[in-house]
């Protein structure tokens, strides 16, 4: 059996990942920080959103890859992979424009939380 749908999104995702990495250096390169943030704000918000990222998209993979192996209906796999990249790009957008709360940052955790909710559900339907 191959994972061609989980293997779609973490292709996808880890690109994103990879993007996200690429800021925080960029921010260390900027402020000269190696190692912690130096008590920079913006370089704390890139590493947030990076670790934010790391902390959640493993286990979503996790997840679709085990709806793809039960033999779940396509659209449940491409739902929970879709809510789970929508999720992290809103988390992202909504964190890189500001440290605070912010439409985009609040609606790519609900997504993201939708995401975990639903395949959970699924799973536990099987």
């Amino acid at each position: 059996m191959s994972l061609a749908i989980t293997s779609l999104y973490a292709a996808i995702l880890a690109l994103l990942y990879v993007g996200l990495a690429g800021l925080v250096i960029r921010q260390r390169f900027k402020h000269r920080i190696g190692l912690g943030t130096g008590k920079d704000p913006r370089l704390l918000q890139t590493v947030r959103m990076h670790g934010n990222f790391a902390e959640y998209v493993p286990f979503l993979l996790i997840l679709v890859a085990l709806l793809e192996l039960q033999q779940s209906p396509v659209w449940q796999v491409h739902l929970v992979a879709g809510l789970t990249l929508t999720g992290r790009v809103l988390h992202a957008i909504g964190l890189w424009r500001s440290s605070g709360t912010s439409a985009p940052r609040f609606f790519g955790m609900i997504t993201t939380f939708a995401a975990l909710i639903v395949a959970a559900v699924f799973l536990l339907m099987k």
